[in-house]
């Protein structure tokens, strides 16, 4: 054990910072030998099988292409759940998870959250959340791609949660919902805008899917035009709309649901005092 740990920092080192190495060791540790931190510390001097010890190495030579973590292992930690994830789907970010938060905490204070409609649902992490935290509330996800639906369907099924998923184009509804109303619509949608490409990290620019990540210069508040257009419609009265935005973006999506009519909205900072989430209500 002790080597394999050495062995993942020195094949990491100048790859990564020392915190992330040692972040990576354990979560590597922790999954090829499915055991805890606390065990693994108390077994340190175990000797490792063969399987384990090449599987190891497996996953270090994935990490110095930059391959991410979550998709090596195929799994991530989300408000407390396992999710399964891969490259058709985002890998689901802390800032989602206080998105969530901020919704759980927003029905305690209004306990009226009866549907929530979860747009571009990717791995399905915020609805799959909705559903284990407010128990009675029906869910409704979707997303354009199929793959990505595959992908929230089996992370439904592992939290043992009912969610009702379709794969829709947010450009085009299908009458599928033009009868329901919902309590709730919330969405991170895509909000990188290209020009910031040359800014990212390896791992995230050749491997997570672009279409949930970049949108054009021209128009980059155009999904949540179309979202807050999609709310005005089938949200209920007095219903809520919840988003994740870019830091930047945050006075510009304010001034656009003034301008549609919504009420009360709220701007909060994430746990790094960036703005990130925006609640408004519906007239």
């Amino acid at each position: 054990m002790k080597q394999a740990s050495y062995y993942i920092q020195k094949q990491l080192n100048g790859l990564y910072t020392f915190e992330e190495i040692q972040s990576f060791r354990w979560l590597i540790l922790e999954f090829v030998c499915r055991k805890d931190k606390q065990i693994l510390l108390q077994e340190r001097n175990k000797r490792l099988t063969k399987s384990e010890i090449m599987f190891i190495r497996i996953i270090v030579k994935d990490l110095k292409k930059f391959r991410p973590i979550q998709y090596i292992l195929g799994e991530i930690e989300f408000y407390g759940m396992k999710m399964f994830v891969n490259e058709s789907v985002l890998i689901p970010r802390p800032e989602t998870e206080e998105l969530v938060d901020l919704i759980v905490k927003k029905n305690i204070l209004n306990n009226f959250y009866y549907s929530v409609l979860d747009i571009g649902t990717g791995s399905g992490c915020i609805a799959i959340a909705l559903a284990k935290y407010l128990p009675g509330t029906k869910i409704y996800a979707f997303d354009i791609s199929e793959e990505a639906l595959k992908i929230a369907r089996r992370n439904a099924c592992i939290n043992k949660v009912n969610i009702s998923f379709f794969q829709q184009d947010i450009f085009s509804f299908s009458p599928y919902i033009h009868s329901m109303s919902f309590s709730v619509i919330v969405s991170n949608p895509p909000y990188v805008v290209f020009s910031e490409k040359q800014k990212m990290l390896p791992n995230v620019l050749n491997y997570e899917p672009h279409q949930a990540i970049f949108v054009s210069e021209e128009n980059p508040l155009i999904f949540y035009d179309r979202i807050a257009n999609i709310g005005n419609q089938y949200l209920s009265h007095g219903g809520f709309i919840f988003f994740e935005i870019d830091a930047s973006f945050g006075q510009s999506i304010i001034s656009m649901l003034k301008k549609k009519g919504y009420q009360d909205i709220e701007l909060f900072k994430d746990i790094s005092g960036k703005d990130r989430m925006i609640c408004a209500k519906k007239e």
